[in-house]
């Protein structure tokens, strides 16, 4: 299957886009992560972040930095599945994978007008935050739904199906 979503582009196309709308006046939405499994919690993320401005902008961290952040086994879905699935959703209007640990390079490259995250990332600090705020920008945590996690839904896997294996 060849996976080729319009909205899927690398970073520098994605940074031209974004360029264009800001002349033309759009408020430009940015948030990131991981998004291994894609769940409700996510949908509803980026379904309120797409409220706060005209165009949302989601970056996916890459395999191998998935892989460093979350460890071993670690993505379940590649970088070229979650962008595919990330770049269907009708809210989302532009996804594209970095390398990075951090989104601080894709931040500086973007300059979005609103960057959003969980609000369980306050307690740690964003990334980007004293950037977005240095030209403008709003920093705004959402409340994540209770009961939705890519870990959890892991989990629950392996319970219901452990030593199932064959077994329809």
């Amino acid at each position: 299957m060849d996976m080729c979503s319009t909205k899927n582009k690398p970073t520098e196309a994605v940074d031209h886009e974004v360029r264009r709308l800001k002349r033309q006046g759009k408020r430009i939405v940015f948030t990131n992560g991981c998004f291994d499994l894609l769940h409700a919690g996510h949908v509803d993320l980026f379904r309120r972040a797409k409220t706060l401005g005209d165009v949302l902008v989601v970056a996916i961290n890459s395999n191998a930095s998935v892989r460093r952040i979350k460890g071993k086994g670690r993505p379940i879905l590649d970088e070229k599945e979650r962008a595919e699935i990330i770049g269907a959703l009708e809210m989302v209007d532009h996804v594209f994978v970095f390398g990075e640990d951090t989104p601080l390079e894709a931040i500086l490259k973007i300059r979005p007008d609103v960057l959003v995250k969980g609000a369980d990332w306050f307690k740690d600090g964003i990334v980007g935050q004293s950037e977005v705020e240095s030209w403008g920008g709003e920093v705004v945590g959402l409340e994540l739904l209770d009961g939705y996690s890519t870990t959890g839904i892991i989990q629950r896997v392996l319970s219901r199906f452990r030593g199932k294996e064959g077994s329809q």
